[in-house]
């Protein structure tokens, strides 16, 4: 059925008149009877008696129009309701990160877009990037920020992948520790006996898999996966951990940070990632407020 067909029952039911129902519709009267012919066919009943001087409802036609109403009614909140998504003035976005992006970054951004367009409700869930690819292939979420290495960022396969910045990694030392302020870039090998601390036993797993690579095997001392947590053990001096810039801001008193040798450091990129299928609007809207958290990280 032919919705057009609805509007013009409407009208020709509030006139009275095939002729007046297509002047407001700029319509021909005989489109207008054309079309009030074919409503009649698929509902398979006369909707009017033709009368001399315009037209009247007859029984049929007046349960009709209650319906017709109905369903243009529930078109036209369905159009406004389209469009309040595409202007975010309602929808949702189901949002995943990594920990050291949610010290600083996805909170700015977060904070910006809510300000702006506080009619679309936002969900948040932190965890590991893998995760988050998973969750995104399964429609579980509808935009994640992920990070790794190179490698580690060509096995996420099955969504798209947009650079955001890269994060570089660096040493955070208790603040009394004889490499702490130094004003030349350390030396992975430099800090070989030292004690560590990672998020596990096994360093090819954390972020200290950086010294694997420059040929001697880190002694962890200290396991803990929170960044709240490493920055506790290292601020007590009982070791030292490699950290992405991005947790910077969160650096608790008591830790210094030193940058790497450009031979030794490093590199993670941080990444959105989306399904493979068109974004809706909530996607599109946040990623402008992400590029400028993300610009003011690394400014």
């Amino acid at each position: 059925m032919d919705t057009a067909w609805l509007e013009v029952f409407r009208a020709v039911a509030r006139h009275g008149s095939f002729t007046a129902a297509g002047a407001e519709l700029r319509f021909t009267q005989s489109a207008v009877s054309r079309q009030i012919a074919a409503l009649e066919a698929e509902f398979g009943a006369p909707l009017f008696d033709r009368l001399p001087r315009g037209v009247r409802l007859t029984q049929q036609g007046r349960h009709a129009l209650g319906h017709a109403e109905a369903a243009l009614d529930r078109l036209a909140d369905a159009r406004r309701d389209l469009a309040a998504l595409d202007r975010l003035a309602a929808g949702r976005l189901r949002l995943g990160s990594f920990a050291t992006a949610d010290a600083a970054l996805v909170p700015r951004a977060l904070a910006a877009f809510a300000a702006d367009h506080p009619g679309v409700r936002v969900t948040h869930v932190e965890g590991y990037s893998r995760d988050h690819v998973a969750a995104l292939a399964a429609g579980g979420l509808d935009l994640a920020l992920v990070s790794g290495y190179p490698e580690q960022m060509a096995a996420y396969e099955g969504v798209a992948l947009t650079h955001l910045l890269d994060d570089p990694v660096l040493v955070a030392l208790p603040a009394g520790h004889r490499l702490a302020g130094g004003a030349r870039p350390l030396r992975l090998a430099d800090l070989a006996g030292e004690s560590w601390v990672a998020g596990s036993q096994s360093p090819e797993e954390t972020l200290i898999s950086a010294c694997l690579r420059q040929g001697f095997r880190p002694r962890i001392d200290y396991v803990a996966r929170e960044w709240t947590a490493k920055f506790g053990f290292v601020a007590a001096g009982l070791g030292l951990t490699l950290v992405p810039m991005l947790a910077a801001e969160a650096l608790p008193h008591g830790v210094a940070l030193a940058s790497l040798h450009p031979a030794d450091a490093p590199t993670r990129t941080v990444h959105t990632a989306t399904p493979r299928t068109p974004h809706p609007p909530s996607v599109t809207g946040f990623l402008p407020y992400l590029r400028q958290a993300a610009d003011a990280a690394t400014g």
